[in-house]
């Protein structure tokens, strides 16, 4: 069985938003050259997410909508968290929402998505670097 592993960096300005990286990881998996087995990408940050979904800009704009009424940005008081100093509270509850990894079969050297399957980098307390794994088994 092969290995595979490389970390994609990202640096959103904005504090939130949904990056589309499946053309990242597709090249990751034809670098890899793994024909058969699983894909992960996970986030390595507890403010942001992977997950998989369309790439549809009204469903992003939803998605955005949505994480904002479950755990508003403001008023920053309002997370017991943010006593520590910081102001990302709900960022580490949107993270939780949107998850922190998927796990993609790979099949004839593909992503074996179903239709309209995408990977998306999901940034909730951006304007910093971080980091997302990809790590690529079978052979």
């Amino acid at each position: 069985m092969k290995t595979y592993r490389k970390e994609l960096w990202f640096n959103i300005p904005t504090r939130r938003a949904f990056i589309n990286i499946t053309p990242e990881i597709e090249a990751c998996l034809r670098e890899s050259g793994i024909r058969e087995g699983l894909l992960l990408c996970n986030s390595m940050h507890i403010t942001s997410s992977v997950f998989i979904n369309d790439d549809e800009p009204g469903l992003h704009q939803d998605y955005d909508d949505w994480l904002e009424h479950l755990a508003p940005h403001a008023p920053i008081s309002q997370y017991r968290h943010n006593r520590t100093g910081e102001d990302n509270g709900d960022a580490h509850l949107k993270r939780q929402v949107m998850g922190r990894e998927v796990v993609v079969a790979v099949t004839n050297g593909r992503l074996d998505f179903g239709p309209w399957e995408q990977i998306f980098y999901g940034e909730f307390d951006g304007a910093r670097r971080k980091r997302v794994l990809v790590k690529i088994i079978g052979e």
